[in-house]
């Protein structure tokens, strides 16, 4: 999930952890064609350029809908879990469309929130990209229209590179001797903006190297996140957090957000940021004076597959506006929205020809469309994902081996035992 937040700007995308929803199924709704659709939609710091998006959306939706009207509220991320939890125990107070993240929706699903969506009857559905849709299901049935994707690349200081005469890296194993390199010039600068709670930005390394988080064993999960390929990613990645590169004293404690501040800030050469980090960094210090490349993958040419963050519209179980709210989904989800929506916020568009048409009018987004076409990897697909995102195993693991001088063995043995727990395992 990308969480939309201005300063990682949405996206959270840090991907807050949430606790699992632990409640029964709230009972299906009716279908009344009249009065008010209640909608939750994510807040943003800054909340302008989505919620005129969002008003335009409302007015033509009133309009073609004669005595319906459409309350919008914004929710804070922080507190969704919570919000979300009463909302499916108490269809009265609950929306009826809601945003919400892609690593949620099985929790959220298992918790009897979210109706399953029929998208057969809606032409823009085809053009819906398939790799992107399976973010919005589980168990093969769809229960979420994904409403922008994010995918994180490489993002470096052409400046800093032009100086010392760089190159951007070829391979993963490059990015750890150019951080020295560069820290060593300018001892100021961190090498690499690397954080110890960025998940996000360290699992492209680990599937990089053909490692995984978990494999799917029967009816459950088994966490692979001990296996050789998977501790060879962990280990290049934890390598950056040195003090030769991004000292554990300053990095170890960050996230995504923090992670990409320092290069917004000009404190760093290279982060792994996202694209919808960008409109923040062209208002920073580092307008200008950046660009961004695919991160590479393990071997010269490849990409590193990228973690397929991101929003969804859900319609919720309990909905007594099922027909209507439906119908809100598809107006608010759909292309012509969802253009309005990059053209005010940046967020990449979850439709083949849409991301097409403003890949070709942006050719910034080049190396972002370049990541999702060589492919996207997600989390587990289970309920079991948010103990294990609420218990922030994968940063622990990272922090333990950069910050705590643990062994990166024992680190990630006890979190594949973690993981395992809460899969039950």
């Amino acid at each position: 999930m990308r969480i939309a937040v201005a300063a990682a700007a949405v996206g959270a995308v840090v991907l807050a952890g949430c606790a699992p929803v632990q409640s029964g199924s709230a009972p299906t709704g009716g279908d009344e064609r009249t009065g008010q659709l209640r909608v939750w939609l994510f807040d943003e710091v800054n909340r302008g350029p989505k919620e005129a998006v969002v008003r335009e959306a409302v007015t033509e939706f009133e309009r073609a809908h004669q005595g319906v009207t459409v309350d919008v509220q914004y929710i804070q991320v922080q507190t969704r879990a919570e919000r979300f939890k009463a909302a499916f125990s108490d269809p009265a107070s609950a929306p009826d469309v809601a945003e919400f993240g892609n690593t949620d929706l099985a929790g959220y699903v298992a918790g009897g929130g979210f109706a399953e969506l029929d998208l057969g009857q809606w032409p823009d559905a085809k053009d819906l990209l398939p790799a992107v849709l399976d973010t919005g299901k589980v168990d093969g049935k769809v229960y979420g229209v994904p409403w922008y994707v994010g995918v994180r690349a490489l993002y470096y200081r052409t400046d800093i590179f032009q100086e010392l005469n760089l190159a951007p890296p070829a391979k993963l194993d490059e990015i750890a001797p150019l951080a020295r390199r560069i820290r060593a010039a300018k001892p100021d600068m961190l090498g690499i903006s690397a954080g110890g709670k960025y998940t996000y930005g360290a699992m492209p390394f680990v599937w990089a190297n053909g490692g995984d988080i978990a494999r799917k064993d029967g009816d459950k999960y088994v966490s692979t996140i001990d296996s050789p390929e998977a501790k060879a990613g962990l280990r290049q990645y934890t390598e950056l957090i040195a003090d030769d590169i991004c000292p554990p004293a300053q990095c170890a404690g960050n996230g995504g957000d923090a992670s990409v501040e320092a290069f917004r800030a000009g404190k760093a050469a290279m982060v792994v940021g996202g694209d919808f980090n960008r409109k923040s960094v062209d208002a920073s210090s580092a307008a200008g004076k950046y660009a961004v490349v695919p991160l590479p993958g393990k071997d010269a040419g490849d990409i590193a597959p990228a973690f397929a963050g991101g929003n969804l519209l859900g319609v919720m179980k309990g909905s007594s506006r099922r027909t209507l709210a439906d119908e809100f989904v598809r107006l608010l989800g759909g292309k012509s929205y969802q253009r309005k929506m990059f053209d005010a916020m940046g967020n990449l568009p979850t439709f083949g020809d849409v991301q097409a048409d403003v890949a070709k009018a942006n050719p910034v987004l080049d190396p972002f469309i370049r990541t999702l076409e060589a492919g996207t990897r997600f989390v587990p697909v289970t309920p079991d994902w948010a103990k294990i995102d609420a218990q922030a195993v994968l940063p622990t693991l990272l922090q333990q081996v950069a910050a705590g001088g643990e062994d990166l063995d024992r680190a990630a043995a006890q979190a594949a035992e973690q993981m395992n727990a809460a899969f039950g395992g």
